[in-house]
């Protein structure tokens, strides 16, 4: 069955289909014009692009002919430069050729001028060689000659002359030691005097040398019967409470205390005192006494220790060292209270280290300590500069201090300025008048070991040691001994006397020579 179409839309579709037809052969024919319009743009871009490239390559290849000729123009003047490059180094080359044609030419002379002069040379050394020999020859009949006329031969002539250049020697050397003696006694001896001096005045010393034997005055003589006791047995129970020795004798109303330990000697005059006040004498009240005495001192110790270092101003010192120091009160050397003599040292380190631009603090510390071991050498083995620097190492001091006292006499190297200063201080201390005394066996010793070492040398005739020991004056004979020998004699005693002997202050070397010629008018 068809379907229905009703006429009323024919003519709409004729219309529709009519349109579509005009649409398809509107697309076509504005298809077909854009194609050719197309092509006809496609052939006129052709043509310009065939224009441009034809412009192209007349404008490259004009270019090309411009660039052909620049380079070739720079090809012409480099070659031009090149060349005349080339003729500049040709010539100089002919030139140095030339140059060292000179020098060989040259060269070629002096060759010939060396060759002759080597012949000459040689010539002349063989003549040499035979005049060496002939003088050789006259050298040695000179010397037999020389021989013979002196009566020397050349080993023995050699040491005369050796000992003539000795002698001469011998001379300079003591010439030069005397000018420097001189020179540097002029310097040093003004500054020292300068810096001791002031030094010395600023410190005033009060105390002289003290006994080491105590004594104890008795209200009677009946007293000294008392204390020996019955049978001796008060006396020896105080003899060996104390440890000292009792010496009664016949002086009057006293009684000496004698003990190698001043502590001891010191605790046994407080006892005896006491036990003398009290009046009851007895070996049970001597122990008490004893006790009691100890403690005194003890305590007295302390207190002094203290008092030394209020005066000299040190503090931070160990305990022990401070009871050390108080120990000192009670010792003595030479008859000089060591306490005393430590704070003298002590003042005058400091004064001494103010002159010089040293620690003050440091020097009086080290003067202060400086005899430290002289409260322990009556108790333990060693010098007291050993103890002393056992005490100072065991207590922490400075090395400053350690090396002041182990060089204070000399056993060490000084090793600062603190130490220099300490020697000096304690060498001012020990040697002014009235500080110490010395036994009369120690002092005789020392005059015979003096005249001892002078009377060693060769060429001594006699030694008298005169101003107490402090200057000794030796007389040579002046057929052994010259002027010159002299001057070194009297160092290399000097020299032994400081080696081996132990003594207060300095000892003047005096030595004397003198010839003497006696004639008689008959």
């Amino acid at each position: 069955m068809q379907p229905f179409i009703p006429y009323t839309f024919i003519p709409y579709i004729v219309g529709g289909v009519v349109a579509i037809l005009f649409a398809v052969v509107g697309f076509v024919a504005g298809s077909v014009h854009r194609r050719k319009s197309a092509e006809s743009a496609i052939g006129s871009a052709e043509e310009e692009a065939r224009r441009i490239l034809s412009d192209a390559m007349k404008t490259a290849e004009s270019r090309k002919k411009e660039a052909l000729l620049e380079a070739k123009d720079e090809i012409h003047q480099l070659r031009q430069e090149t060349e005349k490059e080339l003729r500049e180094r040709r010539s100089e080359i002919q030139r140095q050729e030339h140059r060292i044609q000179q020098k060989e030419e040259t060269l070629d002379r002096k060759t010939d001028n060396l060759e002759a002069k080597e012949e000459k040379l040689t010539a002349k050394t063989k003549e040499i060689d035979e005049r060496l020999n002939e003088c050789d020859r006259l050298k040695q009949s000179q010397m037999d000659l020389l021989e013979k006329i002196s009566g020397f031969t050349k080993d023995q002539a050699k040491a005369h002359l050796l000992d003539l250049l000795d002698g001469e020697l011998t001379h300079e050397k003591a010439v030069k030691i005397l000018d420097y003696e001189q020179q540097i006694k002029e310097d040093s001896d003004r500054i020292a005097k300068n810096i001791l001096g002031q030094a010395i005045q600023r410190c005033a010393a009060d105390h002289s040398s003290e006994i080491t034997v105590s004594v104890v005055p008795l209200p009677n003589d009946e007293m000294k019967g008392r204390i020996i006791g019955r049978e001796g047995r008060n006396i020896r129970a105080l003899s060996v409470a104390t440890g000292v020795d009792l010496i009664i004798d016949d002086t009057p109303e006293a009684i000496a205390i004698s003990s190698f330990d001043p502590v001891r000697r010191e605790i046994a005059r407080l006892s005896l005192e006491k036990l003398i006040l009290d009046g009851r004498i007895h070996p049970g009240r001597i122990e008490d006494t004893v006790a009691k005495a100890t403690a005194e001192v003890e305590a007295t110790i302390k207190q002094e220790g203290e008092r030394a270092m209020i005066e000299s101003g040190i503090h931070n010192l160990h305990p022990e060292i401070v009871k050390l120091i108080g120990k000192l009160r009670y010792r003595t050397s030479f008859g000089q209270n060591v306490l005393n003599h430590s704070l003298e040292v002590c003042q005058l380190s400091g004064l001494l280290a103010a002159e010089m631009g040293a620690d003050v603090t440091m020097a009086k510390r080290a003067g202060l300590l400086h005899d430290i071991g002289k409260a322990l050498d009556h108790e333990q083995e060693g010098s007291h500069i050993q103890l002393g620097v056992e005490v100072a190492k065991k207590y922490h001091e400075n090395d400053i201090i350690v090396n002041a006292i182990q060089a204070h006499h000399g056993d060490a190297e000084p090793k600062t300025l603190i130490a220099f200063i300490v020697q000096a201080a304690d060498a001012i201390s020990a040697a002014r008048p009235g500080a110490r005394r010395e036994n009369i066996e120690s002092y005789i010793k020392r005059l015979e070991k003096l005249e001892e070492i002078a009377n060693s040398f060769s060429g001594v005739e006699n030694s008298f040691a005169i101003q107490a020991g402090r200057e000794i004056r030796i007389v040579v004979n002046p057929d052994e001994v010259s002027d010159d020998e002299m001057v070194l004699m009297s160092h290399k005693i000097a020299e032994r006397i400081e080696n081996e002997l132990e003594y207060p202050g300095q000892i003047k070397v005096n030595v004397i020579r003198e010839n003497r010629a006696v004639d008689y008018a008959k």
